[in-house]
């Protein structure tokens, strides 16, 4: 008869830096490769289906400059005609901490002007292999000029 394996409950705080206007010491890192043609209510600059490809710098702390603990990378899409709200498919890779080599992949619905968003954790590899769970995403600050944002992610993983 087999049994169940034991689950260990891991929790990650990190912050993810979205860089969609760059500049000379800090480039892009949120890059849009598509442009929408149907804007969305009352925002002209914002299109349903514009898309960004992230490779995202994630950090120990809100400030750029805090030790870095790996990259999100993948891609969001505005997916509402209605709402600010986003398709946010992403691997979280870390490359420090105790974490260092291993991944987690989302798949998520982001309303980026809810206060708090959650993040389903549809697998992860390395130490983190199997991995289930939920993040909860917070806007820690946001550029509204240049739409520049920190996010705060608190990753709850069960492996």
């Amino acid at each position: 008869m087999a049994s169940a394996a034991a689950t260990e409950t891991i929790h990650l705080k990190f912050y993810m830096h979205d860089i969609v206007t760059g500049g000379p010491s800090s480039p892009a890192t949120a890059v849009q490769v598509i442009k929408g043609v149907v804007p969305l209510a009352n925002d002209p600059t914002t299109y349903f289906g514009d898309m960004y490809v992230i490779d995202d710098l994630l950090t120990e702390g809100p400030d750029a400059a805090s030790p870095a603990v790996g990259r999100a990378q993948g891609f969001f899409q505005f997916a509402s005609m209605t709402e600010y709200a986003l398709l946010l498919t992403a691997n979280f890779v870390f490359t420090a901490g105790s974490q260092n080599g291993s991944s987690v992949a989302v798949l998520s619905r982001d309303v980026i002007f809810d206060s708090v968003r959650e993040l389903p954790i549809v697998g992860g590899t390395g130490g983190l292999r199997g991995a289930t769970g939920y993040g909860l995403l917070r806007t820690h600050s946001v550029n509204t000029t240049t739409r520049n944002a920190v996010l705060t992610i608190d990753m709850y993983l069960r492996v």
